[in-house]
């Protein structure tokens, strides 16, 4: 089947064009606030001051888009290292079977560097929205009517961006017990907070999201698309009391994103994935990237729009093996069950005669690149096999993130010299609040209404629905003829529904979080190490027609007794046995912290 794509140099360059007016509106902020002449004569520099910058809703409004950008820097998510410690990856940078990855390993600490960086880039886009809410406040009431509207909108955002932070802070380190900065220190000992509970934290950034749902528009025109929203705010707000197990108020914030804002599914679930149709009509928050650059940036420098690894890190053409899909997670996407009644699931030859069914569905196709898919192209490759190197017992990778639809053979052919993607980092979408309502709708005993939403989410993708034949919003669909209970239904959703829709995507520790709430984290790894696996061979004839053979390029799981199981293919033994609650079910606060920090002293004691 022959897909279709949009004309890619042209639509980069429009990308490009808008996201580089986009830069040189944040480089010219950027000099403002640290260059002014009249700073430099008038501020002592010993001293810290920002009377003679925030004059102004000009003034916000550049400060805002230091915010946003600080806001999209990947160290404030860490896909791949939150990927590599939860059951989703096997992550080691290294083929297979050697393995130092010591998130995969369960083996970090309070000394590990990605939880390192993560904890300093949170508090520095917190600094920078602080600057923002700080000099609005001190401003408000001195504005012109029509400034004080726009002014009261950047004040918003920056409240959302800084309770969005807090949000990610809360659910990921020292139990929830974080460190509040509210405000801009002045004196030296205005640096030095001791942690809050996690209760007081999350009444702390719960009261900025009210605030900026009540205060932010739910859409945006589409010059200003990428800016905070009513929408996610509520959908954040959702999340918080659904990771608190309060099902009930979780149920309710879910409910109004649903059927309050405008958003629904996108026909094509890739359209979730590339940089086809950013900002659509499912996304509720993401990070917007482009591969426009300035030459006198290095590759990594935080100012340049596209400055981030994370295809480098996922992609199998001249990539670093950061994370691949853990074995169990291949076989649920080979296994991902079509509705053969959707005409979307049927293939055709050249003369447009019915030839067969897809190989694999949809979501599996958009979601990752396995070796004998024959329907999706990957790389300029109509077949996946010629495109990368499936010989390595790795045998499948996820092709979101990367940029695998636009025609180029690889990352290094969109950007040469340049590690970078234009793939818009997408933080939520609708699809995930479908399924968190239906959790929340299982808990609270309604499974039909739990299986209609994740049913909507299974029929975009062309899916065999869940329940009886003839049953629910779409009788006439393929069903599993199968009856759900609460217990049944929440086991499929933990275990094929959330990782099979949502892997690899999100900001980062989504799956780390839904694992330590249901209290099945060390269970799982203990579960998946018992696992086994035999690697056999994929033969194919290539665009030249010559015949050839990716060996141990597919995965089949098989009795852990039988001979045929590979030893090298194995996975999570090691992070069963060193996987403690107490050690590794949150970062711990990073020993940069409780080294500069006195007032912390260890602070998840």
């Amino acid at each position: 089947m022959k897909i279709r794509y949009k004309n890619s140099e042209k639509y980069l360059n429009m990308k490009n064009l808008l996201i580089g007016k986009f830069t040189l509106f944040l480089l010219l902020a950027l000099t403002v606030m640290s260059c002014s002449e009249d700073f430099l004569e008038e501020t002592n520099p010993n001293e810290l001051s920002t009377d003679s910058f925030w004059t102004n809703v000009t003034d916000l409004n550049l400060g805002l888009v230091a915010t946003y950008k600080a806001f999209s820097n990947s160290n404030n998510f860490s896909i791949v290292d939150e990927l590599a410690r939860t059951d989703l990856a096997w992550s080691s940078g290294y083929q297979r079977p050697f393995n130092t990855n010591e998130y995969y390993l369960q083996t970090f600490n309070e000394a590990s560097s990605t939880p390192s960086k993560k904890w300093a880039q949170l508090y520095t886009t917190i600094f920078y929205a602080n600057q923002v809410i700080d000099a609005y406040e001190r401003l408000t009431g001195s504005l012109s009517p029509n400034n004080e509207e726009e002014a009261l909108e950047i004040y918003a955002q920056a409240k959302f961006l800084r309770a969005y932070m807090y949000f990610i802070l809360n659910t990921s380190f020292n139990n929830g017990d974080v460190i509040i900065m509210d405000g801009i220190p002045v004196e030296e000992s205005e640096f030095y907070n001791n942690v809050s509970s996690s209760e007081d934290v999350k009444a702390y950034y719960r009261a900025d999201l009210e605030f900026a749902m009540a205060n932010l528009p739910a859409t945006w025109e589409a010059t200003e698309k990428g800016r905070a929203t009513s929408g996610a705010a509520e959908a954040i707000l959702g999340q918080s009391y659904l990771y608190d197990n309060n099902f009930e108020v979780a149920a309710g914030y879910f409910e109004n994103v649903i059927n309050n804002y405008g958003y629904s599914l996108t026909p094509n679930i890739g359209s979730n994935f590339t940089t086809m149709d950013e900002l659509n009509e499912e996304s509720i928050l993401e990070v917007v990237r482009s591969t426009d650059f300035n030459s006198d940036l290095n590759q990594w420098d935080w100012r340049d729009t596209g400055a981030t690894s994370i295809q480098k890190r996922l992609t199998p053409i001249g990539g670093w093996w950061g994370a691949v899909a853990a074995n169990w997670l291949i076989q649920e996407y080979r296994n991902d069950a079509i509705d053969y009644s959707d005409p979307r699931n049927e293939v055709y030859d050249e003369d447009g005669n019915f030839e067969r069914y897809r190989d694999f569905s949809l979501r599996t196709s958009y979601s990752v690149a396995i070796v004998d898919d024959r329907d999706l192209e990957y790389y300029g490759h109509v077949n996946p096999a010629e495109a990368a190197n499936f010989n390595v017992l790795m045998t499948c990778f996820w092709r979101k993130h990367t940029n695998w639809d636009l025609g180029f053979e690889s990352e290094e052919a969109l950007s040469p010299g340049k590690v970078r993607s234009g793939v818009n980092d997408r933080l939520l979408r609708l699809a995930e609040i479908y399924l968190q309502y239906a959790e929340c709708k299982i808990e609270m005993g309604d499974v039909d209404e739990a299986l209609l939403y994740i049913n909507k989410v299974r029929r975009r993708s062309a899916l065999q629905l869940l329940g009886p034949v003839g049953s629910g919003e779409y009788p006439l669909n393929d069903h599993d003829n199968l009856t759900y209970d609460a217990s049944s239904l929440m086991e499929h959703l933990r275990y094929k529904e959330y990782p099979l829709e949502l892997s690899c995507e999100g900001n980062g520790n989504g799956r780390s979080i839904d694992l330590r709430r249901w209290g099945v984290k060390k269970q799982r790894f203990q579960e998946l190490s018992e696992r086994r696996y035999d690697a056999t061979h994929y033969t194919f004839t290539d665009s030249e027609g010559v015949n050839k053979t990716k060996w141990s390029s597919i995965f089949v799981e098989v009795d852990p007794s039988s001979p045929d199981a590979d030893p090298n293919v194995t996975e999570f033994e090691s992070a069963a046995l060193n996987y403690q609650e107490s050690e590794h079910a949150y970062w711990k606060i990073p020993t940069s912290e409780l080294i500069t920090n006195p007032s912390v002293g260890g602070g998840d004691e």
